[in-house]
């Protein structure tokens, strides 16, 4: 063989290489683990679904953990957890040890963004309430918004302007951004002393964007709190996007939307978002999120099976 034909052989060689190499699940530090939300069974319709029936759905399925909707407890969502309260959420913990799952995150709501001092403690207030909630139920994180303006107050509306809204008069960004650093800071300290990270997630408002991710994200040093990436929140050109959050993410909620979405619809390549994941050597779960019109049982399973594959498991 001389140098040219040798020279040749070796690029085909590299090249053949690269086709196998981007073929191939990308490489984590850890076996990534699987967990679905309680959501992927309820979108907010009148009747919820049990979370013990999503516990023993995703035993059966084979997935590590179940992500708990706040709103899809019975509890009352504003009222102060009481003793009734925390009996509950003491039988969900055994229901889910005695199914082998482990409740892994409870997704809550709260908004930041208010002119009104009063406005934002009873924020801090309901968020420290779902702090000793997730510790109550054994869950280790929990998941927060930064806060919008609530100036388009009907969602269906607010989704068609792609989660845009205008500040209320009078006031900036600045101050929203103050306001939500300020807010998170106070719930931080109770989630360090019961040791909940608190995962703020790209979600409207503030957090819809990586820039404002960061910002928040930037006015803390604690290992007690970092980012909750929601995979179908970044609406246009995701990937690069996903990529920015990707270094602080704790947490990860995988959409998905099996018979179209219920309100608009992201053909989402996991192969690629599993890759971003890897080079920010992520070692934590991948909730799946199933937010399609396709009934959840079997949407869930068909969606699973496609973030094993994209992950390597």
């Amino acid at each position: 063989m001389n140098r040219r034909q040798f020279l040749t052989a070796g690029t085909a060689t590299l090249a053949a290489s690269a086709i196998a190499d981007n073929s191939a699940p990308p490489k984590f530090p850890k076996p990534i683990k699987f967990g679905v939300s309680t959501y992927s069974y309820w979108h907010f319709e009148e009747k919820k679904f049990p979370i013990e029936t999503v516990i023993e759905r995703a035993a059966q399925l084979g997935v590590e953990g179940v992500d708990v909707l706040h709103r899809q407890m019975e509890l009352d969502e504003k009222a102060p957890l009481d003793a009734a309260g925390r009996a509950y959420c003491r039988n969900l913990k055994r229901h889910a040890f005695r199914n082998g799952i482990d409740l892994i995150c409870l997704s809550t709501h709260q908004n930041f963004v208010s002119p009104d001092p009063k406005a934002r403690q009873a924020a801090v207030d309901h968020t420290i309430k779902t702090i000793e909630i997730a510790d109550a139920i054994g869950a280790p994180c929990i998941r927060v918004n930064a806060g919008r303006w609530r100036t388009i107050e009907d969602f269906d509306e607010f989704m068609k302007k792609r989660g845009l809204e205008p500040p209320i008069a009078g006031h900036s960004e600045d101050e929203a951004f103050a306001w939500s650093i300020d807010g998170l800071g106070k719930c931080l300290k109770r989630a360090e002393e019961l040791g909940v990270i608190l995962a703020l997630e790209n979600h409207w408002g503030l957090s819809r964007s990586p820039e404002g991710m960061n910002r928040i994200l930037g006015a803390f040093n604690s290992p007690f709190i970092g980012a909750l990436m929601d995979t179908g929140n970044f609406l246009e050109d995701p990937y690069d996007k996903l990529a920015a959050i990707a270094p602080r993410t704790v947490f990860v909620q995988a959409k998905t939307y099996n018979g179209g979405g219920l309100w608009y619809t992201l053909e989402l390549d996991y192969s690629r978002i599993a890759k971003i994941l890897a080079d920010a050597a992520y070692t934590g779960y991948v909730a799946l999120e199933m937010e399609g019109k396709e009934p959840a049982d079997t949407a869930v399973p068909k969606s699973l099976e496609m973030l094993r594959k994209a992950f390597g498991r």
